[in-house]
């Protein structure tokens, strides 16, 4: 049997929404910024390089992969919109439908779904309050994507910069 990774990552800490005209436009914090760098040396640290990544179409998810600085060995993005609102369910659904041949995936959302979603995956692994921005749940999934039901959390961590 193939086991998988799977890494859920909240995007990092966001500026405050007042003069944004949409939420999808808001962008990291400096505060962010330092910690979605951290967040990439996290996963670096730990050997996860994942082969494709999914990502939020909102501008503060796709400034934490950008600071996440992946090596060119990474799996190519596709940037999703329906992580953006999108339930857990159908965050798993996604997940389920993706590329049978990925070993290592990366999905960068939103809260509450990522926890939501980490905690249909694995119920009371996390904490109780959840992801945290920066926040990454890393699961060990056996078998096909198609078959995703439960995985084990295998390691979470706050990355701060």
């Amino acid at each position: 049997m193939t086991e998988r990774t799977l890494i859920l990552l909240r995007h990092a800490k966001s500026v405050d929404p007042d003069p944004y005209p949409t939420d999808l436009e808001r962008p990291l914090s400096p505060r962010g910024r330092r910690d979605a760098v951290a967040a990439g040396e996290w996963l670096l640290s730990q050997g996860l390089e994942p082969d494709l990544v999914l990502c939020s179409t909102a501008v503060r998810t796709r400034e934490t992969l950008a600071g996440l600085a992946l090596s060119e060995a990474a799996g190519p993005v596709v940037f999703e919109h329906r992580l953006y609102l999108g339930p857990a369910h159908d965050t798993l659904d996604l997940l389920r439908d993706g590329a049978p041949d990925v070993s290592t995936l990366l999905v960068i959302g939103h809260n509450p779904t990522l926890s939501m979603l980490s905690d249909l995956l694995d119920p009371d692994a996390l904490p109780d309050e959840g992801l945290a921005t920066s926040g990454i749940a890393v699961h060990v999934v056996s078998g096909p994507w198609r078959g995703l039901e439960t995985a084990a959390l295998k390691a979470h961590h706050t990355a701060r910069g």
